[in-house]
This record gives C-alpha cells, sequence and structure tokens, in this order.
C-alpha cells in the first residue's frame, strides 16, 4: 500500500521506532485502509505540563510531566505513569501505544495512555515525591477520570504514589472517586493480587508456550533478566511450576547457578538488601556473570523483564534459548526479529506477555466501580484464564497469517480496534 512506506529504523534504540515498523508490517498484512491506518497510528490526545515544586531546600525546581492517550475507542485510556531521568514524550507515545494493542489483544475494554514525569525518584525525599504527584494531578484534572483515563504505577511509582494521585483528585470533586486509579494500597480499594498480576500473566504465557512447544516444565530451564516485581514474581511462580531457574539478575549484575536458584530465598535476600541482589553470589554461592551472558544462555525459556532494548542483532545471534516471554515493555528491538524468527525461537511478544497487569488493574477498576471486593482465588482464576484464551487466539492467528506471534499479536489487537471504530462510526 503506497500510503504505508516501508518502515525503516531511524534510532533502533527509540522504542516508538520498533513498536511502528511492526504496527506497519501488521497494517499491510491485514489490509487496512489509508484513513483507518492514520486513526490507528496517530495518538488522540498528547498533553505537555510544566510542574514548578518547591523542593526541600526552599528551591523550586519545574519538572516536565507527559500524558499521551493514543486512543479511547475501546474505552476510557489506561496506562501507568513512569518516573526516570529519561523520559520523553516519544517513549511515552509508543508505551500508550502499547497500551492500546495490549488492552486489544487481552480483549479488555480500554484504549491505551501513558504518563510520565522526567526525575529521579530515588534523589527525591517523600515530601518531594509527594508535592510532584499532587501538582501533576492537578494538572491533569481535564485528563483523567474513572470514565476518561485510568492512570496505574510504573516505573518508579507504586501504590504510595497512586494513593496521592487519588486523593489529590478526590479534593478537586469533593468526593472519594477510587476508580480514577489503580495500583492503589488494598485499604484504598486496591485489589489483591495485583502485585504478582504481571509476572504471574509472564507465568501463564511460559506455561502455555512450553506446551506448544511440548517441553516438559519439570526438565525445563530458564533465565531471567531483571528481578523488580515482574521478574522476581514469574521467576518464583515459574520457580513452584517446577521450571529451575538458571539466572537472575538486577541493577547489581547477573547471578547463575547450575543447580537452580532458590527463587524464594532470593527474594528474601532482595527485600532485606534495599531491592538490591548485590552481594547475593558470596552470601549463597553464586556465579555472577555478565548481562550478555545471561542473555545468551543455553536455557530452554528466557524472560526479558528489565528495560526496552536489551535484545537487540548481536545479542539475537547469539540466543541459545528456545522461547521468550517478554515482561518488560519492548525489550526487542525490531532489527532483531528476523533473527528471531529464523532460529526457530517462539517470542511471545510483549503486548501478549506482560498484559496480566493490566488484566488485574482491570479487575480492580470493575470492583471500584461495583463497591465490592473480589477474592484471590477468583482473581487469579479469571485472569488465568483472559491471559490462556488470549495466548491461543494470538497463537492461532500466527498459524493463519503465517508470521511470528509478535506480528499475529498486533494482528490480533489492530483488527479489534479498527473492527470497533468502524462499528461506532466516525465523523
Amino acid at each position: 500500500m503506497s500510503y504505508i512506506e516501508p518502515a525503516p529504523i531511524v534510532d533502533k534504540d527509540n522504542p516508538l521506532d520498533s513498536m511502528m515498523s511492526r504496527f506497519d508490517e501488521a497494517v499491510r498484512l491485514l489490509g487496512i485502509d489509508e484513513e483507518m491506518y492514520y486513526i490507528l497510528k496517530v495518538p488522540a490526545r498528547q498533553v505537555v505540563v510544566g510542574l514548578p515544586i518547591t523542593m526541600d531546600n526552599g528551591k523550586i525546581k519545574v519538572f516536565e510531566g507527559y500524558r499521551v492517550i493514543h486512543s479511547n475507542i475501546l474505552g476510557p485510556a489506561k496506562g501507568g505513569i513512569r518516573f526516570a531521568p529519561d523520559v520523553n514524550l516519544d517513549e511515552i507515545k509508543a508505551l500508550a501505544a502499547w497500551m492500546t494493542w495490549k488492552c486489544a489483544v487481552v480483549d479488555i475494554p480500554y484504549g491505551g495512555a501513558k504518563g510520565g514525569i522526567a526525575c529521579n525518584p530515588r534523589e527525591m525525599s517523600a515530601g518531594e515525591m509527594e508535592r510532584l504527584v499532587r501538582t501533576y494531578t492537578n494538572a491533569m484534572l481535564s485528563v483523567f477520570g474513572p470514565d476518561r483515563d485510568i492512570p496505574a504505577p510504573d516505573m518508579g511509582t507504586g501504590p504510595r504514589e497512586m494513593a496521592w494521585l487519588m486523593d489529590e483528585y478526590s479534593k478537586a470533586y469533593g468526593m472519594t472517586i477510587n476508580a480514577v486509579v489503580t495500583g492503589k494500597p488494598l485499604v484504598l480499594g486496591g485489589s489483591l493480587g495485583r502485585v504478582e498480576a504481571t509476572g504471574r500473566g509472564v507465568m501463564v504465557c511460559t506455561m502455555t508456550g512450553l506446551e506448544k512447544l511440548r517441553i516438559n516444565p519439570y526438565k525445563a530451564t530458564c533465565a531471567v533478566q531483571g528481578f523488580g516485581n515482574v521478574g522476581s514474581h514469574a521467576a518464583n511462580l515459574l520457580d513452584e511450576r517446577g521450571v529451575k531457574i538458571l539466572a537472575i539478575s538486577d541493577l547489581s549484575g547477573a547471578y547463575y547457578c547450575q543447580k537452580g536458584i532458590d527463587i524464594a530465598k532470593a527474594m528474601e535476600y532482595s527485600a532485606k538488601n534495599n531491592n538490591s541482589l548485590e552481594g547475593i553470589d558470596k552470601a549463597f554461592g553464586y556465579d555472577k556473570i555478565s548481562n550478555e551472558e545471561l542473555l545468551t544462555l543455553q536455557v530452554d525459556v528466557l524472560v526479558p523483564a528489565a528495560k526496552e532494548d536489551v535484545i537487540d542483532e548481536e545479542i539475537a545471534k547469539k540466543l541459545q534459548c528456545r522461547l521468550i516471554v517478554e515482561g518488560a515493555n519492548g525489550p526487542t528491538v525490531a532489527d532483531a526479529d528476523p533473527i528471531i524468527n529464523e532460529k526457530g525461537i517462539m517470542a511471545v511478544p510483549d503486548i501478549l506477555a506482560n498484559a496480566g497487569g493490566v488484566t488485574v488493574s482491570y479487575f480492580e477498576w470493575v470492583q471500584n466501580r461495583l463497591g465490592y471486593k473480589w477474592t484471590l482465588e477468583r482473581i487469579n482464576r479469571r485472569s488465568d484464564r483472559i491471559m490462556k484464551d488470549a495466548f491461543d487466539r494470538v497463537y492461532q492467528t500466527s498459524l493463519d497469517y503465517k508470521v511470528s506471534l509478535r506480528i499475529a499479536a498486533y494482528i490480533v489487537a489492530i483488527d479489534k480496534v479498527a473492527k470497533t471504530y468502524k462499528y461506532r462510526g466516525g465523523y
């Protein structure tokens, strides 16, 4: 189609470029027309705000904040708020689009959004963080809303920040509105199962992938890159199901054990060590290895659950795994996809693999709207079913179109959003 130019990767480290190249390929395969292509491509709304905050030293510092609503075709927009020094508009746009496809692929009635503030939360006091969250919330009062745009935690934010956001939004409207945000503390209407939800979704996709590849989980080995919320819970849940975790990593380095790492003890160690694995090699006799060595280990499963763009062309050439399950957003650059496909590695893409988090966020919102809490058993049962159904839908699409699971996931998601738009009708 002439209106869709071939998608050259302008900057292979730019997640927006990587996402758009996959998007374009799926659109070409679906035969989407020109008008729909631009409806799906261009974000519905982009908001950039300056946030003047009085710091603890008495000086005012201005932070730049973002909120991008990529789509509200399926329902209210949904997406996290990221606090990190390198946050920028391109990254937020890519992550917002990912949220659209992620919600669509697991059949949740949300559009996609993402927010962020360029700051370093590690260098800020609790008071500075609270003032920043509340100022950002006030700047976004016309954007946020339980029927418009529902934020959630992301990198650098958590239940504490979501509690401040809910409180500030509620104050502005003179009533408690806990459905405006998800990822809240349990006492403020948070949901059971939310903390481990993304990691649990990774586990379900891994187990389903092993089943498709006819690999016995009790004989399977795995390496997990990243030991934050997603990586640690995914590793723990896989460990409980018989998969041997040979390596884990975080910012302090990567750690390997041929006999298998005791994940429960590693989580306990990290919690007591300021959420760091630093020194775990000495404490438990593990080998310290490089990040590249972890990614290229001879294992059945690789779970990249850290940051974007860790599997590039060079790493892809050295991969020895049979299944990749993307716990992080955008861990594989687009240029690496053909190499992974040629090697016959099954790669479960981020928009499917880590959608367990938004699934349970949706459950939290539903519970808030009902004013009724569900049991953990019900939440796990329903989220597992949604993830398994989504995997099977994507897998069947990959067979029908003879494409990778990644492109199949985009086809499933884009097709759903495009059809919904046509039924709703444009101007």
